[in-house]
């Protein structure tokens, strides 16, 4: 099977991204969980604005990476095998039936927790704590969906 130029151009570039997102959100979270993120250093966020840009950094590349592997890299990755891309929950379902993600539920509940750590924050640091520490440990999970869709394409199509 070989791709048109133009899918493996996209391919390509994607994998070149994701592998960037990867790595600059490594290392906002190593940064920000150099301490224990709790409530205490969520109430310092207003006076200390180097922990509040670690924070906003964080959250950007967490949704950013979220957004690249599975609104972008799956759909490319379905037609690449020649599947029809469907909705949002039927690709990740797919990709959950595949073996290529441990689980669209979990997949679903990161997406969702984005916009607490986006919105609730500010009314709600215990909310806020809650959902940086639940993205933290959800990291694992989008980095191997990435990984197993990079490396299938890989072997491949030898991109």
């Amino acid at each position: 099977m070989t791709l048109e130029k133009g899918q493996q151009e996209r391919l390509a570039f994607l994998m070149r991204i994701i592998a960037k997102e990867q790595q600059h959100l490594s290392y906002s979270a190593n940064k920000l969980f150099s301490q224990e993120f709790n409530k205490d250093r969520a109430l310092s966020l207003e006076y200390d604005p180097e922990l509040a840009e670690t924070l906003e950094a964080f959250v950007s590349r967490f949704c950013r990476l979220q957004d690249t592997v599975g609104d972008k890299l799956l759909p490319a990755w379905l037609k690449a095998v020649q599947e029809k891309p469907a909705t949002f929950i039927d690709n990740l379902d797919k990709a959950e039936k595949l073996g290529l993600l441990a689980s669209a539920d979990q997949w679903l509940g990161l997406r969702q927790n984005r916009n607490k750590m986006i919105d609730e924050y500010i009314e709600d640091l215990d909310v806020l704590v809650d959902a940086v520490r639940l993205a933290n440990e959800g990291i694992n999970l989008i980095n191997a969906f990435a990984d197993n869709l990079i490396e299938f394409l890989s072997k491949r199509f030898a991109l």
